[in-house]
Order: C-alpha cells, then sequence, then structure tokens
C-alpha cells in the first residue's frame, strides 16, 4: 500500500461529474476517483476548515459516534477497482475493517486527525496517472484553482 495525500476536488467538464484527486505522498502518480457531487462537497467542507457547518453533516456525525464508543480511524485502504469501480477499506483502531465507497473514506479520514490514506499499488498501477516534474505548473495551477473553490461550486449538498 502506498500513502496518499489529497490535492483536492474538481469538476470535470464537461461531464460535469466531480473527482477527487489524490497524489502518492513519495511520489510523482496522481490517482483521479469520480465521486458524487454530495461527497464532493463534503471533502471540500473538509479541506475546508473555515466555515464549519452549524450542525454536523453525515461524515461529521460518524466521526463524532466513533468518538463516542473510543473508536478511531485508524486508515483507509484504497483496496480494489473493479469494472470501474474503486473499493476501499475502512480500518479501525478496534482491528475491524469495514468496505466502503472511496469518496465516503476520504471525507471521514479528512476529519479523523491521524488518520491516513492509502491505495495499492495494482489500483494506482490500473487507474493511475503520472505527472512529471514539467508537468508540475499544471498541478499548482489545480492547487491554486481549489484553492479559491468553494462547497457551493459543486451545487447543493444533499
Amino acid at each position: 500500500m502506498l500513502q496518499m495525500e489529497v490535492v483536492g476536488v474538481r469538476v470535470e467538464m464537461p461531464s460535469n461529474q466531480p473527482i477527487v484527486l489524490l497524489k502518492e505522498t513519495n511520489g510523482d502518480r496522481y490517482l483521479p476517483i469520480w465521486i458524487g457531487m454530495t461527497e464532493a462537497t463534503a471533502i471540500a467542507l473538509a479541506q475546508s476548515a473555515d466555515d464549519p457547518p452549524p450542525r454536523p453533516l453525515t461524515h461529521d456525525l460518524f466521526r463524532d459516534v466513533l468518538a463516542a464508543l473510543k473508536i478511531e480511524l485508524v486508515k483507509v485502504n484504497i483496496v480494489a477497482l473493479r469494472d470501474g469501480i474503486f473499493f476501499a477499506d475502512l480500518v479501525f483502531s478496534n482491528g475491524v475493517t469495514v468496505s466502503a465507497r472511496p469518496s465516503d473514506s476520504i471525507a471521514l479520514a479528512l476529519r479523523t486527525p491521524g488518520a491516513s490514506i492509502f491505495a495499492s499499488e495494482d489500483v494506482i498501477r490500473e487507474a493511475g496517472v503520472s505527472m512529471p516534474d514539467d508537468q508540475e505548473d499544471e498541478v499548482e495551477k489545480f492547487r491554486e484553482f481549489l484553492d479559491n473553490i468553494t462547497p457551493e461550486d459543486f451545487g447543493r449538498a444533499g
């Protein structure tokens, strides 16, 4: 498993489909995962701690329930890609592993201090994109775009 970091979310045009973009922590490969609007909003909100919602959203509630039960999310493993669908596992401090969608897993991990995100080499090999150093300017432009995006850019949260 390779550790990943969340670069951010964006809406892919012209399909108007949101994606979350992950990058190898110690590499130059990126992993784009197409996700739903609700999950895109949840991830964008987690990355923007400036204006938290007045009441907990679904992923906040799940984090709070885990805390009340004294269970920590240790890591997220993106384990497979089958028929165009990504699969992830949530790994908890009590040894339990639960299958989940990567989008929900990432949204929860971003809300959980100390939780890491990993992807299998097979998934990265199949769906990852290498970004040579000379294309890093494009990535920087993408990061600037992400710095200025708001959850409202993804439509109404469900």
